[in-house]
This record gives structure tokens, sequence and C-alpha cells, in this order.
């Protein structure tokens, strides 16, 4: 940060002060201002160096080139830039501060390159700047804001586990919970492995995930924010879009460390930023309501976390090619069903039972007899009913819209919700022992209906026998422990098939004919170690470690083999490969993996209930006992995983790898009279006899070998979730659980690999591809060799040999900020290229939209008025005052309405006499305003502008014209009317139209009489407290000015003939008139129409009666520095604008530096003796006076604005350039400015 400090004496306005210029622009983005005894200003050092001349000259002082010859000079003397901390890649330096002066002495005599990274953040500020000489990196902490610990791990001092948990440590206990550590200086770094940002869980709402943050990290580079989930999600989606190449993120980390909340903030964050129509989004609300649906039938609470994903889901966000989400499908992966009828203590089913029982409707429980949750088996089992910050019932509602949103009809609805209060019920189905076999003793099958088949199907099972080559059945009796096994694997089937049957419905209503490009979101269950690990822990825990050895291939093991394939210079970096677990776990052969044994043991023993467990931990000794990774004990075995050891129980291996649904229940519900049931079970039951049943092992093993193959295809990034503790509770910080995960994520190779490493690479017909645009040699396509033309593109953006290196196939780029410039260049090339088709675009449009309003604008008067011959073809300019330049008058209008029309105008009182006006034409309400002096106050005398009427749209009753080419027309209102005149009445009525019909739904009342009335205004006082009427009558007469002669309570009007009644605008050449009256106004001129002599009204109205009324001081403008005027006036001639050229203006400034003309002194200094004098020195001949027209005023002419001449009668003018319009440029005496050529007669 910087301060200048300044005595409150002295004042420092923005137009004089470089520095109050920059503070004044941006201080409510970058800095604060305190008004003490002492003023201090606080910006950001940053606003120097960026600033430069071309792009800023009006902050500089006319005698500097640079800011760099500013921040030299004396006048910053009291600038004080501090540095408590200065960072360079390999060590800190001790806190220190320098003066702005010694900064660039540091920096004195190199040759600059870049100024990258210079940024203030949460965290503090940084500066980097790179020369001939070597790198000059500063870093420091902002006064105004917090410093915790480095948001890029790549910057600490020691590359320590201890190093990295005490920066993570600073950053969660105060709220920042996104750290990154792939780049130099840079946030979250696209690099060719994809960006990598660590996440702390907080155990609480944070409060910078709003609409604000997502505007924030829109499209912006990567270093000008903190790290975010945000940042992560834009540059997936923009380098998508990009370099045409599908995006996935591989979110990972133990149970409860935050990632389904992450995922769903990426979705939204997508959703959000991507555009589209009606249909598009949908998508996107599908998109986002399918996480509460799945959340409601997949998650649950478990001991480590109150929603644990209890299934592993990858959601596949389709895109077209403009970047639209037009289609989705989801995947899912072993879900935990097995919950549904058991779980360890303290923990939750599903959250649908529970959000059924709270938020179902007294009818709804009524019609599947729900109650309360303890008197359901299933759910007492763990004797846990209600979760912290968990609101069950709102949630019910949420399930309930979110199965509308996606289409599932309600018929469907109602049978979902059948089926999950008949799993409830169906637990509570009891069986009793009568004589060795089971018999069912509750009468909770009543519900079902069929009862007696349920009753046989529950307690007996049929099987297929073979002998002698015929197949014989025979029904087996079960006895009660069968009876329940039976039982519940109907529930656990009966939830899993409609989970299914969601994700169907789902991908359904995502679905698209072909695939362009897509995001895949990847939100699995986390790496989980309980106190009891059954299969389904192993299943879980062997997707994790797949997923960890991704993330080594790609980010350890494949970046430094790529080094030694491509020729690149590199020191190998030491690292745990998982691979040998992963394969100790899916091995077929040599040595078999735990799977194939485990499925080996299944096949062999399928007809074996009692012993195959003990059977399989016996194989598995033999086989595998001697592996590194693997022990056993007398009930299970050991893997060492790579997030630590993980002791499995043996109980119930086997039947849950089975994961068999007995026929006889599959026929059970095939048989149903409910279609909707039936379709959950759609097997071909004689097929299926035939072959060998799938085993659940098999299953998740060649889901995830696919899942692990999607996901290479794609460009991969990776958000690594660490949890703080286990009680769940923020701001708790459990020392060695965060070491722990720190050290089994890998997170000091990662760094250590990334800050010897390469920031970006990229094969060169990519790299091309991107950055072609950057020189006219490579676009729009390269001809010659690859590599080639990778290196000329490099040279040509000057960046250094050693921040690059070119090897076999691709380019590598070791800094990020090498990349920031190149992103850089190429942003500010597309968007030059943006702005000329918008421009042409818009001139397309404008042009069109001209035609329609001229033609609109003529239909209006189209058979019913005269027109004017020096109007009707002109075009619709809107604003003639120049609003932008009168503040003034914006403040009468809303902050938000938008100016149609604004005009100085002509009002007419009761006693006819004129009086200007400015009216002003929003979408809401039209406004006239007038000027009055004030009277009393700190402000007496000056000229104020009065807001003199506000009609709303809706109070206007018609308006009232002649049939004539006159300019009058009346606005009639309920309380009283208004005569105005404007030479653009025909653009003013067809915009008044056009917003009257918007308001009001009704065409505005046009009338055309040459008898017109005025109601007037009820005064309180006088003559005329009554109100009353006046009457304006219209004559034929001659020429095309009006003659108003105004007689008691009626205004005389007569005018000669105009165009006839049904003339039409003609086809000009529109680019022509546009060209001109931006040339003009880019003078700074309003549109203006060049008054009249004495006696002629200024609209080409004559008045015979009276003088024209003066403009009294309330009404005129000649005190204010503007080049406003009230008079309106057509198109001025192209003059060179007022404020020229500032660059031309410094270099003027700066004629007092060249060698001074020698003179007289110099010319006696060049010769030793001078010639005799003469008898005297000749007069100098007087210069010829210029050959100028000239002319010859013949009326007196008062200037209305600080651009034009005052003159008498009879002065002599110097003509300097004639123009159409009627305004000529003249110089007299000694002035030079703009006067009416109908005042004038040439000489």
């Amino acid at each position: 940060m910087v301060h200048l400090y300044s005595n409150e004496n002295e004042h420092h306005h923005p137009s004089d002060n470089p520095v109050m210029a920059v503070l004044d622009q941006r201080v409510q983005s970058f800095g604060s201002v305190s008004h003490n005894r002492n003023i201090e200003f606080t910006f950001d050092f940053e606003e120097l160096l960026l600033l430069e001349p071309a792009h800023h000259p009006e902050v500089l002082p006319p005698r500097f080139l640079s800011f760099r010859d500013y921040l030299n000079c004396e006048e910053l003397n009291s600038m004080k830039l501090t540095l408590p901390k200065v960072t360079e890649v390999e060590s800190i330096l001790e806190p220190k501060s320098v003066h702005c002066n010694q900064l660039l002495e540091n920096m004195s005599n190199d040759r600059f390159e870049l100024f990258t990274d210079i940024k203030d953040d949460p965290f503090g500020s940084h500066v980097s700047v790179r020369g001939s000489k070597g790198a000059y990196r500063y870093h420091w902490q902002s006064h105004n804001v917090k410093h915790s610990g480095v948001d890029d791990m790549v910057l600490l001092s020691k590359i320590t586990e201890n190093a990295i948990v005490e920066n993570l440590k600073k950053r969660y206990m105060d709220d920042y919970i996104f750290v990154s550590f792939i780049g130099f200086l840079g946030r979250v770094i696209l690099t060719y492995i994809g960006s990598v940002l660590i996440s702390v869980n907080p155990f609480k709402q944070m409060p910078y995930f709003g609409e604000k943050e997502i505007e924030m990290y829109q499209g912006a580079a990567q270093y000008e924010n903190p790290p975010h989930i945000y940042a992560l999600a834009d540059n997936m989606y923009r380098n998508m879009i990009i370099d045409r190449e599908n995006q996935c993120v591989i979110i990972s980390g133990e149970s409860g460390a935050g990632k389904t909340v992450a995922a769903k903030y990426i979705m939204s964050y997508i959703s959000r930023v991507s555009g589209g129509g009606p249909k598009v989004q949908h998508v996107k609300d599908i998109i986002l309501q399918s996480n509460p649906l799945l959340e409601a039938f997949g998650n649950a609470k478990t001991v480590r976390n109150n929603n644990s994903s209890r299934f592993g889901k990858y959601f596949e966000i389709q895109f077209s090619p403009g970047g639209e989400p037009d289609g989705g499908k989801i995947s899912n992966f072993l879900l935990e069903k097995s919950r549904v009828v058991m779980r360890n203590p303290g923990e939750r089913s599903f959250h649908i039972f529970y959000q059924l029982i709270e938020g179902a409707s007294p009818e709804q429980k009524h019609g599947l007899g729900i109650t309360t949750m303890d008197y359901y088996y299933y759910l007492s089992l763990s004797g846990s009913y209600t979760v912290d910050g968990i609101d069950d019932k709102k949630d019910f509602q949420e399930t309930l819209h979110a199965m509308n949103v996606i289409g599932i009809f309600a018929e469907e609805q109602a049978l979902v919700l059948q089926i999950v209060a008949g799993i409830l019920h169906l637990g509570n189905i009891s069986f009793k022992e009568v004589g060795n076999y089971a018999a069912v003793e509750s009468e909770e099958c009543e519900w079902f209906g069929h009862t007696d088949r349920l009753k046989e199907k529950l307690t007996s099972r049929q099987m297929d026998s073979k002998w002698g080559g015929k197949s014989e059945s025979i029904n087996v009796t079960l006895n009660v422990e069968q009876a329940c096994y039976t039982r519940d694997a109907l529930a656990k089937a009966l939830h899993s098939r409609v989970f299914d049957f969601l994700v169907d419905s789902i991908n359904k209503a995502m679905e698209k004919d072909h695939q362009e490009y897509n995001i895949g979101v990847l939100d699995i269950y986390g790496f989980e170690i309980f106190q009891k690990n059954g299969f389904e822990q192993f299943c879980i825990n062997f997707v994790n470690e797949k997923l960890q050895q991704i993330f080594i291939e790609l980010t350890l093991k494949a970046e430094q083999e790529e080094y030694v394939q491509e020729g690149i210079r590199w020191t190998p970096i030491d690292y745990f490969n998982n691979k040998v677990v992963c394969d100790l776990i899916e091995n077929k052969v040599n040595p078999p993996g735990i799977m194939s044994i485990l499925d080996d043991v299944c096949a062999t023993m399928h007809a074996v209930g009692e012993g195959a467990d003990q059977t399989l931990l016996q194989k598995l000794q033999m086989q595998i006992g001697n592996h590194e990774h693997f022990n056993s004990w007398n009930q299970g075995f050991i893997i060492h995983h790579y997030a630590g050891k993980v002791s499995y129980d043996m109980d119930g291996f086997c039947e849950r790898n089975r994961d068999v649904l007995f026929m006889d229940l599959i026929e059970l519900m095939q048989s149903s009279e409910q279609p909707f049931i039936k379709s959950l079970f759609p097997e071909n039951l004689q097929a299926d006899k035939k072959g060998r049943p799938t085993t659940a092992g098999s299953k998740i093993k060649k889901q995830a070998n696919d899942l692990v193959s999607t996901l290479m295809k794609c460009t991969p990034h990776y958000i690594r979730c660490i949890k703080p503790n286990e009680t769940k509770k923020p701001k708790d910080w459990e020392e060695s659980r965060v070491k722990h995960q720190v050290e089994y994520l890998g997170l000091k190779e990662n760094i250590r690999v990334r800050r010897a490493g390469y920031a970006y690479r990229r094969v060169f017909q990519k790299f091309l591809q991107r950055y072609a645009i950057l020189t006219k040699a490579t676009w729009p396509s390269w001809k010659g060799d690859e590599k080639q033309g990778v290196l000329h593109l490099l040279q040509s953006v000057n960046m250094d040999s050693d921040q690059f290196q070119l090897g076999k196939s691709k380019v590598f780029i070791k800094a990020p900020e090498s990349l920031f410039l190149l992103e850089e260049m190429r942003e500010r090339k597309y968007d030059g290229y943006a702005r000329v088709i918008q421009k042409s675009w818009r001139k397309f449009v404008a042009r069109k939209k001209y035609v329609q309003m001229r033609e609109e604008a003529s239909n209006l008067l189209l058979n019913k008025k005269e027109r004017r011959r020096n109007s009707i073809n002109r075009n619709f300019i809107g604003d003639y005052i120049g609003m932008e330049e009168h503040p003034e008058l914006q403040q009468f209008v809303g902050k938000r309405e938008k100016i149609d029309f604004a005009d100085t105008v002509t009002k007419y009182d009761r006693r006819f006499k004129s009086v200007k006006r400015d009216l002003l034409l929003t979408p809401k309400c039209l406004y006239l305003i007038g000027r009055e002096k004030v009277k009393q106050g700190p402000d007496k005398g000056l000229v104020k502008e009065v807001l003199k009427r506000r009609i709303e749209m809706e109070r206007i009753l018609s308006v009232s014209l002649s049939t004539m080419q006159d300019d009058l027309f009346i606005l009639h209102e309920q309380e009283y009317d208004s005569l105005l005149e404007s030479v653009f009445k025909t653009e003013f009525l067809s915009l008044l139209a056009k917003r009257y019909e918007e308001k009001t739904q009704k065409q505005l009342p046009l009338k055309f009489s040459n008898t017109l009335e005025i109601k007037l205004k009820k005064e309180n006082w006088g003559p005329w407290s009554a109100g009353g009427s006046r009457q304006v009558q219209f004559h034929q007469g001659f020429g095309d000015l009006a003659i108003l002669k105004p007689s008691n309570k009626v205004l005389q009007v007569s005018i000669g003939p105009g165009l006839p009644r049904n003339s039409r605008p003609t086809r000009r050449n529109t680019i022509q008139s546009r060209d001109y009256s931006s040339r003009t106004h880019n003078a700074n001129y309003p549109m203006r129409a060049a008054p009249l002599p004495p006696g002629l009204h200024q609209n080409g109205v004559i008045k015979n009666q009276f003088v024209p009324y003066p403009y009294a001081a309330g009404n005129q403008r000649s005190n204010q520095k503007s080049l406003y005027t009230s008079m309106a006036r057509p198109p001025l001639p192209q003059q060179q604008s007022i404020g020229s050229d500032r660059a031309s203006q410094a270099l003027e400034s700066l004629d007092f530096l060249k060698v001074p003309d020698q003179g007289a002194a110099g010319a006696r200094r060049q010769t030793t003796s001078r010639p005799p004098p003469a008898g005297g020195r000749p007069k100098p001949q007087p210069k010829p006076k210029p050959q100028v027209p000239q002319c010859k005023a013949l009326y007196a002419y008062d200037a209305q604005d600080t651009d034009e001449l005052s003159f008498n009668a009879n002065d002599i003018i110097d003509i300097i350039k004639e123009d159409p319009s009627g305004w000529w440029t003249g110089r007299l005496r000694g002035k030079q400015g703009l006067f009416p050529n109908n005042y004038v007669t040439k000489i």
C-alpha cells in the first residue's frame, strides 16, 4: 500500500495530482480515505506501476512522459512503500521499508520486460518484475487486511509436513479454507495435469459463496483472486470451450471432509455462469435439483459425517459448442443398500425414511400407514433418529420439488413413496419358529395385500436340481434366520431399484442425441476406517485407492517420466506409488488379488452359508500372506492402504459379495398388479438361470476401471479435501489427524514436483492453436514446422529463454507469470477483434432501428398532418441536449430510468409568452425542467435547475396537433395542458406513443384539428385563479415560417403549405449521415438549429405582436462551464475538440527543453566584427493581411454558449469556415467562434 500524507491546508484535486486522480477513481475498490487533521490517502502501488501514458494520459502532469519519471520526481518524496515481508523463491528476507525512489533505484539501469502479478488480495499484495538483469519479487502485507499464511504453498520456505500443516491451520483458524500449491506466485494454476485445490472442511457456512464471488471469479485470470473452488470451476469451463477438450474434477478425501458440498458448489457455479434459453435453463434446473433428490435416497448420517454419501456419483454435464449446458448423465456406483437393514450404533438409514415420517401430510401418513420413527424395526436398530443441522420436514418438500423439476409424474412419485413406506413395514415382519421352520408372526403382511403369497415367499424358497438329465423343482422351507435374511434381501433390493429408477429418470430428462463436450464431477465416498470394517468398506477403500493411483500417475509419475521422454533437464523426486496396493486387490493372476480369490470361493461354495468366510481367510493367507501390504488375523485381514492400515472383519464377506436376490422374490415382484413395480425388476429369469451370477466385487471392479478410463480421457483437476477433526465442530483442529492426511495425500511430494518442475506444458499443435493470434506469422495458421512456430511465437512476445524449454513434441513453460503474460496478450487480441465485430453489429442494428423508427414516426402523421421539407428525412438522435455532459439534469430522473428523448423546447404560458424548458422522456414519465435564481441560502443568486412538471405516462390523456406543417403540439393531462413547440416533434411523438402503449396497453390518442383547446392550470391568486381555457387557431399563410399572433384568449397561427399529408421519408445513405452526426458529437457539440433574426422564432415562427421573450437569468447557461445550450440546433461542422489530444499537449509543454532560439545575442556572437551602422534601420514591412471572406452583421446577436460569438449590428466578421448547417465559424476582435449565417450578409 502507498500512503500520501497531505497537510489539511494543501488542496489536491484529482485533475492536478495524478496520485489523487488514481485514488479518486479506484478508492472504492482498492483503498480507503480518512479525513483527520492530517489527511491520509491510501491506495495500491500497483496503480502507479500499471498506469501508462497511452492508457491514462489524463493523470500525468504535462512535463512527464511516464510514471517512472513521475515517481522519481520530488513531488512524491513523501510517498513510502512499506514492505513488511519480501518473499523470494527460496528464502524469506527480513522485513524492511523502502521509499518509492529506492525501489526504482534497485531496478535502475535495467530493461523491464514484464510487470506481472501486481495484485491485492485478502492476504496481502505482491509485485513481480522481471528485467534483463534478473527478477525482483516483492511481497507485502496490506494494512487493511489480515495476513494468514500463504495461499500458494509453493511459497513455503520449508517443504515439510509440519510446515504444510501449520500453514493450513493458520488459514483454517482465520476462515480461509482454500489453499493451492501448483505454481510460483500463482493461486490455482492451470497446468497439463490440471489444477489442484486444497479444501479444509470448516463445519459451518462460509460467507464467500454468493453472487459477488461468482462475478469476481467469472472470466478472471488465475492470479487476480485468492484460491477458491469457483476459480477451479471457471478454469474447467473456459478451457473446455477454448481447447475443445473434456474436463473433469476428482474430489477426494476422507468421509466428512466436504466432498459433496464441493461438488454442489462446482455444479451451481457452472450453471450460473453458462448462458442459454429456456431449454438450457431446464437442464440447469435438473442438474441442480438432482442433488437433493439423490442425497435423500443415497446419503445418510454416519459416525464421521452427518450427510455422508453412501454411493459414488460421476456427473457429466454436457455442453453445446457454444458452452451452454444442454444435457447430462449420471453414473452411480455401489449404493450401500445394506444400510437399509443394518448399521453401526449412532448412525441413521437413508434420509428419505426420516423425511417421509416428518414431512408427509396427514393424508399421506394415513394412506401409507406412517407412524412414529421408533415404531419401525429398521430405524430403531441404531437408536439415532435426528441430526443436528438437518431439517427432515423441510428437506422432504425439497425432495418432492426436485421430483417435479426432473419430470417424475405424480403417480410415479406416489408409488416411490409407497415403496419407501413399504420397506419400513417390511422390516416389521417378524418370524417365529414352528418345528424348526419359520412362520410369519406379525400382522404387518396385511399392509401389502396378497398376504398368503408374500408369507410363502418369505418362509420358503424354490430350488432347481438336475438328476439324470432331468430338472426338478423342490420347495425348501426356511428357518427363522433364513427368513429374516430373505426379508432383508427384498428390502435392500426395493431401495436399490428405486434409487436406480431415480438416476435413470434424471438421465432421461437430460438425454441428448450426441455429445460434444462435457465437464465431469466425481463425488464419491471418502476413505473409511471404522471400528468394524466389512465388505462395503473394502469396496469403498478400493475405489479410493484407484483414484489415488490416478493422482499419482498424472501428478508425480507421468510428469517425471514425461520430462525424460521429452529430453527436459530434470532431477527425479521419490514418491510412493500405490499401484502395488491396487494390484493386491484386483489382480487376476500371478498372484491373484483379493477380489479374484473372493469370487473363486463364492463360486465353489455357492450353496454353503457357514464356513465360506473362514475358507476365504485361509486361501488369502495361503496365496498372498507374504505380501508386504497384507496381514491377517484370526477373524479377518489387514491392508496397508495409502491412507493407512485398515482391519477388515471377514464376517459376511462372501454373502455380501454374492449379492444374490432369490428368483422367488423377483417372481413375486413381477407378479405385482402395479406396472411401476414390475418395471423395477426386468430380469429374464430363464436366461439368468443358465449363467453364472455376477458378484458385487466384480461389478465394483469393472465400474472402477471404467471410471478410470473415462477420467483419463479428460483433462483432470483435483480437489483434495481435508477433515480437521472428528467432532464436526468449527475451529476444532486435531494436529495429528491433519498431519496424517497431509502425509497420505502426498502433498509434500506434489509441492516439490511443482516447485522444481514446469507449471505448463502443451503439445506444439495445441499451443499454436491457442496462441497463434499473438503474431501475424502464426495467424490464422502456421505453415512451417510446429516446433519452429512455437519458438517464433515465444520470441515474438520477448519471453526469456530460461522460462521455457522445447521438448520433442511439447513446449514447457516454467513460471506461471510467463503463462499469464501469454494469456493477457491473447485476451487483449480477442478483445480488440470482439470490439470491431460489436461495433459493426451495433451499427447494423442501429441502422435498422433508425429506419424503423422513422417509418413508425411517419405513420403517426401519415394522411393527417403536413410535413416539413427539411425534417422529413432526418435521422433520429434522441439526445439533443447532451445528457452525459449535464448531470444536473440527471438528478430529476430515477437512477435506473433510461432517457429516450431530451430536447430544449419552447413552452407557451396562458398569455402565450414563450419560455425555454428541457423536455426529458423516459419509459415511465415525462419531465419539464426550467431554471430559476436561488433567492436565499448559501447559493443565493445562483441559477439552479428546477423541476417544473413531471407527468406519468398513465396520466396523459391525449396529444393534439394541427394539420399544417407547424411544430406546435398540446399535451393533455388530467390536471392541465401544456402547449409546447419542438422541431423534433415527430421523433418525440413516436417515442411517447411507444412508451404510452407499453405502460397502458393502449394506443396514444392523437387529435388533429386546426382549432385546439388548452385547459389552463388553476392558480391560487389573480384573475386566472379559476383556470379556464385558451384556444389556438391555425390558418393558411405563406412561407415555411409560422407567424404567431396572440389575441386575448386566442393564439392565431398562420403558416404556408408544407409537403402533402401522404408524404413519406425517402431512403438515404444512412451510413454517411450517421457517421456525420457521430463526428459532430465527438467534437463535443450538441445538435442545435441556428436562431433566426429578430422577429423570427427559432422554430420558424414570426412574432409580430411582441419581441421574443428574453431569457431570464434563470434560463441562461452562459455562466456554466459547459458546451450545453438551451437552444436545439442541427449538426455543427466538425471542428477540433477543445480538449485536444493530451499526448500532443504533453509534447508541446516540453518545448522549453529544446535549445532556445539564439535571437539577436546569438547573431552577435557568431561574428567578431560588425558592419558600420547605416543611416537608420528601415521599418519592418507590415505583414499583408490574409485575404479571407468577410461578412457584415445585419442584427445584433448575444452568444448563447461559450463557443459562440457575440456581435453588434454592422460589425465586420472574418469568415473562417462555412457550413450548410447554418452555423459558420468566424473571428471578431481576436475571438473565434460560431455564429448564425442568417444574421449576416457577405461583403
